[in-house]
């Protein structure tokens, strides 16, 4: 497979920019200060398996559209949320039109669509948008359950 793109992420803790690419081993860390990196990338139908499914930690997919109101309100949420769980969630954002082959692999019906998966697996699933709080818990509870 070829490489995929890496983007900077500032850390929460210290400041420093850091590169961080799409799909890797492990999960990132600051080279500063070596705290948990919130992971935020994009997929596609060609790197999907590589970018989520093959990802460890658990992967919060964010199936959205450009022309989606309630999508533009769900995105930042789901940023904060990535920030307040790094090292526990990996975010990947899937824009359903540029991607029908995921949209039609995941039945999306309506958008943003969220899932949650565990090695490829989808654990969990949610439809609509929410605040950030309500998207945290959301994830929180389904993490408990597979512990």
């Amino acid at each position: 497979m070829g490489a995929t793109p890496a983007g900077t992420v500032t850390c929460d803790h210290c400041g420093r920019a850091n590169r961080v690419p799409a799909a890797a081993a492990g999960t990132p860390r600051c080279g500063n200060c070596h705290s948990p990196l919130a992971w935020i990338t994009e997929a596609g139908d060609a790197d999907f398996a590589e970018v989520a499914e093959q990802a460890k930690p658990y992967v919060l997919v964010d199936l959205w559209a450009t022309w989606c109101g309630p999508c533009r309100t769900v995105g930042p949420a789901l940023e904060r949320v990535a920030h307040e769980l790094a090292g526990r969630v990996k975010l990947v954002k899937v824009d359903i039109d540029r991607n029908p082959r995921l949209a039609q692999r995941f039945q999306v019906q309506a958008v943003p669509t969220l899932l949650l998966l565990d090695g490829g697996e989808v654990v969990s699933r949610r439809t609509g948008a929410a605040p950030a709080a309500a998207l945290r818990e959301w994830v929180e509870e389904s993490l408990a359950v597979r512990r």
